[in-house]
Formats: structure tokens, C-alpha cells, sequence
């Protein structure tokens, strides 16, 4: 009996074309001014967005969406930046720093509705929140496209994908913690959880805030010496990915600790599941920042002439690994389970976040560059 191949989706299908046309027509386009490594990172990233995908099947509305909106602002822009500031819908809509003022309204709201369907038990109110935290995201990798269209406006030799400065690098860690977030959220039917998840996002979208209108960080500069590699395109992204995921799980330990007290144990979803959570996301977490950090020491060795060198950052990055490693290996191999590593969980992120932030401000090294 001959069994019949497994008819793959039409939506998949299209995704994948979709995809496939628009690298091929940046390749065409753009070629001349890519070396064979960000001709490799081109057509490695289409082959990635196929599989993702495939792998989550909302990716093949939510990317094209975002694809759309993005192309929509460069249309309007016509090659002239000076249009931001008079064109109605860049002004107010499009342009990048306008998406990234709706991205942290629409996060402040989902928080707020998050919560409201949390302590009302109202499946409404978590509906409305978790589409609010679609839209929002869906600003979030607007904006960051729409942004490093602007910035070639500026100068070709200003130009850069937007991963350089803090301004930036959280717009990316709003936009991957809420898409970790909202995958779990589907996959184990649990939107109650968003109410704890969107707390972190909600305080990165205050720091961006505080960081845009007293710093004026929004404003785009050019690359400083050490970063002007394409490496860059490849390590910040992987590391983003370990943050996101590392605030996801601390998030879930807080909400697994309150109800080991008593706190809201009939409205979110139960111990465990907050526990598995938090152990899916640290896993992916950790491998993507094996994999950063692998990839940071390939570009030390590139920008400096050695793979490691004790600089603060990278011991930090060092001891962030070898915490989570350590995490997962009393999880898997010694079978810890409960309060332990919640208490754990929670204490990592904030280990996490005096590396990412604390050694830029209080310590000096080879990455000064990143101060506040």
C-alpha cells in the first residue's frame, strides 16, 4: 500500500515564496554592497524565517504584516528622511520612532488588561490583552525595520541594522520577550500568565521612554569603530534572545512563589505549569546564548586578536552561562523541582541584568562603548 506524501498547508506554501522572492530581490537589489558573508546571513535568515514558519504557523501573517507596514513607511518616506517630520501618517504612524511610541502605549494597555483579566477572571479582558501584545509587537519589528531604512537615508555610511545602543537593543528585548511570551501563551492555553510576563516588558518600555526623551536616544548615530562588523548582526540578536527568555522564566518564578503563599492560586494557571514554562524558555534561552557567546568570542577574536580576554562583560556573560547551565543541570539530572528554582530563576535574571546593564555603568573594559 503506497502511503501518499502529507499535503503541506497553502499558507505555508505562500509563506515560504514570500519569503524566497524577498531575499532574492534583495539580493539582486542590494548585492553589490554585501560581502559573502552578509550574503550568507541573507539567505541563512530566509531559510530560518521558512522553518519558523512552518515551526509557528502565526509567523506567516505576523512577518508579512510587519514586512508590509515597514515597506508602507519607506513608499512614503521617497528617499527623503525631512518627510518624517511633515508627512501625516510618518509623523504619526510610520515612522520609526512614532512605532515605537505606539509599541510602548499598546504594551502599557496589555499590561493593564492583563492584570484586569487576572484578578476579574475575566477570558474577555485576557483576550483583548494578548491582542494588544500582538499589535504591540507587531510596532516593535516595524519600527526596527522601518529604522534601519532611516538610517541609510542618513548616510550609507551611517546605516546599521538597529542592535547598537541600548535605545535599541530594548526595543529588541520588548519585541522577542512578548513573541516568547505569546508562543507559550497559545501553546499551553495560559494568558493569565501575561499579567506577571508584561510587568518586565512594561518596565523596558519605561526605560525606553525615560531613555528617548531625556537622552535622546531615539536620535540614530553612526557606528562607533568596534561595532562597524557583521558580526553584529548575528551575536546581539542570539543574546536578546537568552535575555528575553531569562526575564520570562523570572517572571513565572514570582507568579510560582506567590502561589506557594496562597496568592491568586484560582487565577493563574497552576504551579507546574508555570514551572515548565519557566524551564522551556530557560532552555531555549541558554542555547541561544551558548550560541551568542560563542559568537562573541569569534568576534573578539576578529576585532581584538583574541578569543578572551577576562574583560568584565565577558566574565559576566561567563558567570550568567554558568548560572542557568548550573539551573538546568539540577533540574534535569538531579530532578530539583519547586521553590528552589523559582527563588533561582528570579535571582538569575537579576545577575542577568548586572551584566547586561550594571557592568557597562559601574565597571570599564574592552565594552565601555555601551554605557549609559
Amino acid at each position: 500500500m503506497t502511503t501518499l506524501p502529507a499535503k503541506r498547508p497553502v499558507g505555508a506554501i505562500a509563506f515560504a515564496a514570500l519569503v524566497l522572492i524577498a531575499a532574492m530581490i534583495s539580493f539582486g537589489r542590494y548585492r553589490g554592497a554585501m560581502d559573502y558573508y552578509e550574503q550568507g546571513i541573507l539567505f541563512a535568515t530566509a531559510a530560518g524565517l521558512i522553518w519558523f514558519g512552518r515551526f509557528w504557523p502565526a509567523m506567516q501573517r505576523f512577518l508579512p504584516l510587519c514586512g508590509a507596514i515597514a515597506l508602507a513607511a519607506i513608499e512614503l518616506y521617497d528617499r527623503d528622511l525631512g518627510r518624517g517630520g511633515s508627512n501625516f501618517f510618518l509623523k504619526y504612524l510610520l515612522a520609526s520612532q512614532s512605532l515605537v511610541m505606539w509599541m510602548c502605549v499598546l504594551f502599557f494597555l496589555a499590561t493593564l488588561m492583563y492584570w484586569i483579566g487576572l484578578l476579574r477572571r475575566s477570558a474577555s479582558s485576557l483576550s483583548i490583552a494578548s491582542g494588544l501584545s500582538w499589535a504591540a509587537a507587531t510596532a516593535a519589528l516595524s519600527s526596527i525595520l522601518v529604522r534601519w531604512y532611516e538610517g541609510y537615508l542618513i548616510g550609507p555610511d551611517v546605516g546599521h541594522i538597529p542592535v547598537s545602543n541600548l535605545y535599541e537593543v530594548f526595543v529588541l528585548f520588548c519585541l522577542i520577550t512578548a513573541l516568547m511570551y505569546l508562543y507559550y501563551e497559545a501553546r499551553f492555553a495560559a494568558r493569565s500568565m501575561g499579567a506577571f510576563v508584561l510587568l518586565v516588558i512594561s518596565a523596558a518600555v519605561g526605560f525606553i521612554l525615560w531613555y528617548s526623551f531625556d537622552r535622546g536616544a531615539h536620535e540614530i548615530q553612526p557606528l562607533i569603530p568596534a561595532l562597524q562588523s557583521w558580526w553584529m548582526k548575528i551575536h546581539v540578536p542570539a543574546n536578546f534572545v537568552g535575555y528575553g527568555a531569562f526575564a520570562l522564566a523570572a517572571m513565572l518564578g514570582l507568579a510560582q512563589l506567590l502561589i506557594s503563599r496562597g496568592f491568586l492560586v484560582d487565577k493563574l494557571p497552576s504551579y507546574d505549569t508555570l514551572g515548565e514554562v519557566a524551564y522551556k524558555a530557560i532552555a531555549v534561552g541558554f542555547l541561544f546564548f551558548t550560541i551568542a557567546t560563542i559568537l562573541g568570542a569569534m568576534w573578539a577574536a576578529d576585532a581584538w586578536g583574541g578569543y578572551w580576554s577576562w574583560d568584565p562583560k565577558e566574565t559576566w556573560a561567563l558567570i550568567v552561562w554558568l548560572n542557568y547551565a548550573a539551573w538546568l543541570h539540577v533540574r534535569l539530572v538531579k530532578g530539583w523541582r519547586g521553590n528552589v528554582l523559582a527563588w533561582w530563576s528570579v535571582v538569575g535574571l537579576l545577575v542577568t541584568t548586572f551584566a547586561f546593564l550594571g557592568v557597562n555603568m559601574f565597571l570599564s573594559g574592552l565594552h565601555s562603548y555601551g554605557g549609559l
